[in-house]
């Protein structure tokens, strides 16, 4: 069992992946500046791959072999993860002038707020009661940070899936708003 003050570099690695995407997310929305948003939601989406892909290939493994899972939280971290990469892919297609690229990177950052809320609330907590080396971890999941870094991300199943699907079109309520043939409005 790990001992109190035991150094957590995989867990702290993730945290400090964490901040940087709230950073992210709080920077877009103080932004009115379209080129700006841009290369802010370019940052975002590259941080995000490349922690998804960390977690999935190794932290979340490692973890799901050493709890006792009852609640399912990895699975749910697991859909969370594909919720996001199917926002991240749409977004990675989008040239940031489309009517819901704002939108869709606001539900984005939604989204992985609450993952992180759930992660860190207890996720983390359980995995620090294991007995997992996180030093040897967390120097597995640097390395293949960096390695991702450097080579870049590969496709995974949900850029595929957009590639080819395509986007949604405009939204099915703005459409049937175009459609509506009965006025809405009182009489006066």
């Amino acid at each position: 069992m790990p001992t109190k003050g035991k150094t957590t570099k995989a867990i702290a690695m993730l945290k400090e992946d964490h901040a940087t995407v709230k950073d992210l997310f709080e920077k877009f929305e103080r932004t009115n500046g379209s080129a700006t948003k841009a290369k802010i939601v370019s940052e975002a989406l590259m941080a995000l791959q490349i922690h998804a892909a960390i977690e999935e290939e190794l932290f979340y493994p490692a973890v799901r072999q050493n709890i006792e899972d009852e609640e399912g939280i990895m699975d749910e971290a697991d859909e969370e993860h594909h919720v996001a990469k199917v926002l991240i892919a749409e977004l990675e297609n989008m040239k940031g002038d489309e009517d819901h690229w704002d939108a869709k990177f606001k539900v984005l950052a939604e989204s992985v707020r609450h993952h992180i809320k759930e992660e860190e609330g207890k996720m983390f907590k359980q995995a620090r009661k294991t007995d997992i080396d996180f030093d040897a971890l967390g120097s597995q999941m640097a390395q293949l940070k960096q390695r991702l870094m450097r080579e870049g991300v590969p496709e995974d199943a949900e850029a595929k899936m957009i590639a080819k699907c395509g986007l949604r079109g405009d939204s099915p309520a703005k459409k049937a708003q175009k459609n509506l043939q009965v006025p809405l409005k009182k009489a006066s």
